[in-house]
């Protein structure tokens, strides 16, 4: 049954992983008894914890040992259990110094079968140099591990963020969507005078900001709800960016700021472009920006309808052409005074968010990797030495980041890691949201030495 209105957090692993450490790191106090010795720990140890605005309890547990004879470590673990079922999101605690241990996966086999929201947990990380060995732990298929180090509280806001990001609203039930009320938030940037403000009010179907043919009517960020097709955005209107040097005004030069920090705190932004104009050298250079902060992108060629002499085909090409540093992204022709364009506008942005959040199993992505080396291999350098890419994963989202295990970083050449990103947009759909690579230097692995073979091994 659960306790009151607040979510229950469980901490859960195989003993002396530093379950016991973690939670009296997260709650900055020693409410647990913490030893370098198995076992310690038996019953569960509740103890409230708040981080930003948000508030639940925290469950400390005794060590699981899947299997165990002994009848006092079968009780612990069945405390264990218990928490887990109880819970509404669940730390498995790992020990990144020790490594990968088969009672891991057996943990980690026990909660997939319970069925609730998991995240990862790598301890003793205790310096970011440190940080690579937690990647061994991506065999779980439990999603990306956290390197946290609970003695020295390296990695703990992090995992607190994502605590907070995967609870359930108050009164949900375990297991509940904890993200399909959070808004997604869009920002609308572009020089002054191109049509933010009236694509905004053409969105909402209502005047809700100023629109004036003068520049500059637009000064303050403003944060405007609204739900399409029953999802949740917030349009964030801003003030026009011109290029730095022709900012004079102190009043411009805060409404700058104040557009830059909007773009900061959004998700995705709409870079709206003068059709009668042109992709300018400003446009450029906020598209830019928009692809150095990883969010994620559509474009708005407005006033569609005072261009004359080309095709829809034949703008969206000039665009992309212009654009061709982002990737892939979404071209809309809208016209905010005539309404035209401004449904295909919120679709392409949704889906832009979604390609933002894609996380590509590593299975299907390792077999993309595979097929494009197939098609494409690696050129050799001048002394002969050749690219190997022996595994791939994605640690990250929002923006997509990808990692690859080579057997030297230097091998890869630009244009070879562009036509992969493109094998990889192509394949997962990655349209409108920057992509992010890291390559890693290795030995090659034992068990697997192509990304083919990687990637029917993390398919079993």
């Amino acid at each position: 049954m659960r306790r009151g209105r607040r979510p229950v957090v469980a901490i859960v692993g195989r003993p002396n992983v530093g379950k016991s450490a973690l939670l009296n790191r997260l709650i900055t106090r020693r409410a647990a008894i913490v030893e370098d010795t198995p076992g310690v720990t038996r019953d569960r140890l509740e103890a409230p914890c708040e981080w930003a605005g948000r508030e639940f309890t925290l469950v400390d547990t005794g060590g699981l040992v899947p299997g165990a004879g002994e009848s006092l470590t079968r009780l612990v673990g069945r405390q264990a259990e218990r928490a887990i079922d109880e819970a509404d999101v669940v730390l498995f605690v790992v020990d990144a110094r020790t490594g990968l241990t088969p009672q891991d996966g057996e943990i980690a086999g026990l909660l997939r079968a319970r069925r609730r929201p998991v995240l990862l947990v790598a301890n003793k990380v205790d310096s970011p140099a440190e940080a690579a060995q937690a990647y061994e732990f991506h065999a779980l298929g439990l999603g990306d591990p956290i390197a946290v180090s609970a003695t020295h509280g390296l990695g703990v806001g992090e995992l607190l963020d994502e605590i907070v990001a995967v609870l359930p609203s108050v009164g949900a039930p375990p297991g509940a969507d904890a993200d399909a009320a959070e808004p997604l938030r869009v920002a609308f940037l572009g020089r002054p005078n191109v049509g933010k403000s009236s694509l905004v009010n053409a969105l909402l179907g209502e005047e809700r900001v100023i629109v004036d043919a003068r520049p500059g009517t637009t000064r303050d960020a403003i944060d405007t709800p609204l739900v399409y097709d029953g999802r949740a955005l917030v349009l964030i209107d801003t003030a026009g960016l011109r290029r730095r040097s022709r900012v004079e005004e102190k009043v411009e030069y805060y409404s700058t700021r104040r557009a830059y920090a909007a773009l900061a705190r959004a998700d995705a932004a709409v870079l709206v472009v003068d059709a009668t104009q042109g992709i300018t050298d400003q446009d450029q250079r906020i598209a830019r920006t928009i692809y150095e902060r990883g969010r994620a992108i559509a474009v708005a060629v407005n006033k569609w309808d005072l261009l004359g002499g080309y095709t829809e085909d034949r703008v969206r090409e000039v665009a992309q052409e212009r654009l061709r540093f982002l990737g892939p992204v979404p071209i809309c022709l809208t016209s905010a005074v005539g309404g035209q364009g401004v449904d295909a506008l919120v679709r392409a942005v949704l889906r832009a968010g979604e390609a933002w959040g894609l996380r590509a199993p590593t299975g299907p992505l390792n077999r993309v990797i595979d097929q494009a080396v197939r098609a494409r291999a690696p050129a050799a350098d001048p002394a002969g030495r050749r690219l190997h890419i022996y595994y791939a994963t994605q640690p990250a989202t929002r923006p997509p980041t990808f990692v690859l295990f080579v057997n030297d970083p230097k091998l890869m050449a630009a244009d070879y890691q562009r036509y992969l990103e493109r094998r990889v947009r192509a394949a997962f759909d990655l349209v409108g949201t920057p992509v992010r690579w890291t390559l890693r230097g290795r030995r090659a692995p034992s068990s697997a030495r192509t990304v083919g073979e990687a990637g029917r091994a993390a398919s079993r």
